[in-house]
């Protein structure tokens, strides 16, 4: 017998779950609160949309930073290459870049959202737009129809436990009080991350309103302010083959190697984003030391000699005229600054200490992190609705009958590289299918 479904959420996991929803020839009403369909997706890997990772799928769980247990059925249910098989059935080839990260062949992140409604339409899915749900409805679970009585208030503030649901969903309030019955209501409403593209906190409050708990909430995947002035200097300079540690005191947080980028506020790339990620928030909050190795591949000693050599093809020219070949030329004029080295000084005139100066900025740049920046710039919400109270096998509510939940909503992140649109695939078919059921 079909059912009656509706998605709250037309990001990725909303929309495939409204795909594997319909699929099994249910009824499906899919509710977007924006003008259009996957607006977070439009920007997503600058605008070119870094769908999922093409790693072993043992490997996607060692990128989720939170829960990552959880995602066992997921993952496996509906892994990388199916999201690679449904993308390219539904007409958008991809290409693997560096990292194994996957990309449209077109480098257009537009691409991806065709191929989504494209997929929608073939299902006949019913897709709502400027379509708010303000609440969810529910009634009790009873043992006779005569008891039963249809309620859209706030659930019970009980502690989930493994007894059984004493509710069911029945449907939806939209903002303008429309209720839209519903045999099954799946919430995929994203965080907190981007919240022009309409990522305000909704499931959350729909998911507490059902009883549930969401965990604390912060941004992630999010660049750093930096204290020091002369990084504006370098915005727009992108470093490669790069590394960096990051200290409290003396104590070593992060370390890390590969590519980052300064700003007009501080630092970003993919080293720093994974790096926010990775350090606890509590010490976030405070200025943390980071170091930049300019020259990781060299030794202290093997670039003292190769600082050595070029000083000495340049031995009559001027310092600042001397080490273009050892830095981009943005950052020459910086460096030669911070050594504190005349920049008219003639290099066989610059002395053993200052020329030990420069190695140490070359190979420990200091750098001060002044916090991270706020949810417009991050790329995920990091936290979410409590997984424990969700079931991993089906993403249904363990408190609510029919409650279904999928993607950034829930306490799940991970990684730069695809990794959490690969959550939001996983969990969004898990919920479709478990739904459709």
């Amino acid at each position: 017998m079909s059912k009656n479904i509706i998605v709250v959420g037309g990001g990725a996991a909303g929309m495939l779950a409204a795909y594997f929803a319909a699929e099994a020839g249910n009824k499906v009403a899919l509710l977007e609160k924006n003008e259009k369909l996957g607006k977070k997706i439009y920007i997503t890997g600058k605008g070119r949309c870094n769908l999922t990772n093409a790693c072993d799928v043992e490997e996607l769980f060692l990128n989720v930073k939170s829960n990552s247990k959880f995602l066992y059925s997921a993952f496996y249910g509906f892994d990388n290459s199916r999201v690679i098989d449904f993308f390219e059935s539904h007409g958008m080839p991809v290409k693997v870049e560096r990292g194994n990260r996957v990309f449209p062949v077109s480098d257009k992140s537009s691409d991806v959202i065709f191929a989504l409604q494209k997929a929608l339409k073939e299902k006949n899915v019913e897709v709502l737009l400027h379509t708010e749900v303000s609440k969810l409805c529910y009634e009790k679970i009873t043992d006779t129809k005569a008891d039963e009585e249809a309620s859209d208030k706030k659930p019970s503030d009980k502690k989930p436990s493994d007894k059984k649901p004493e509710l069911k969903i029945t449907g939806v309030i939209l903002k303008d009080g429309t209720k839209m019955d519903a045999d099954a209501v799946i919430v995929a409403t994203g965080g907190l991350s981007y919240p022009s593209t309409g990522s305000t906190g909704d499931g959350y409050k729909m998911a507490e309103d059902a009883g549930h708990t969401v965990t604390e909430c912060t941004p992630s995947l999010v660049p750093f302010n930096v204290k020091e002035e002369w990084v504006k200097r370098l915005q727009g300079l992108s470093l490669k083959n790069t590394a960096i540690s990051i200290y409290s005191g003396k104590k070593k947080l992060y370390e890390d190697f590969g590519e980052m980028l300064f700003t007009h506020f501080g630092v970003s790339g993919p080293m720093i984003l994974s790096a926010s990620a990775s350090i606890k928030q509590s010490l976030i909050k405070q200025p943390l030391d980071m170091y930049i190795d300019l020259k990781p591949a060299l030794t202290q000693e093997a670039l003292d000699k190769r600082i050595l050599r070029e000083f000495e093809e340049a031995k009559n020219k001027q310092f600042k005229n001397s080490i273009n070949k050892l830095l981009p030329a943005k950052m020459i004029p910086v460096i030669i600054e911070l050594s504190g080295i005349d920049p008219d000084k003639k290099v066989n005139e610059i002395s053993k200490e200052e020329r030990n100066r420069l190695l140490m900025l070359f190979k420990k740049l200091p750098v001060t992190l002044n916090g991270p920046r706020g949810y417009n710039e991050a790329i995920i919400t990091k936290g979410g609705i409590k997984v424990k109270e969700i079931n991993p096998s089906t993403m249904e509510s363990k408190l609510v009958n029919g409650l279904y939940f999928a993607g950034e909503v829930l306490d799940l992140d991970a990684y730069t590289g695809g990794f959490n649109l690969q959550i939001a695939w996983s969990t969004g078919y898990l919920a479709g299918t478990s739904a459709a059921v």
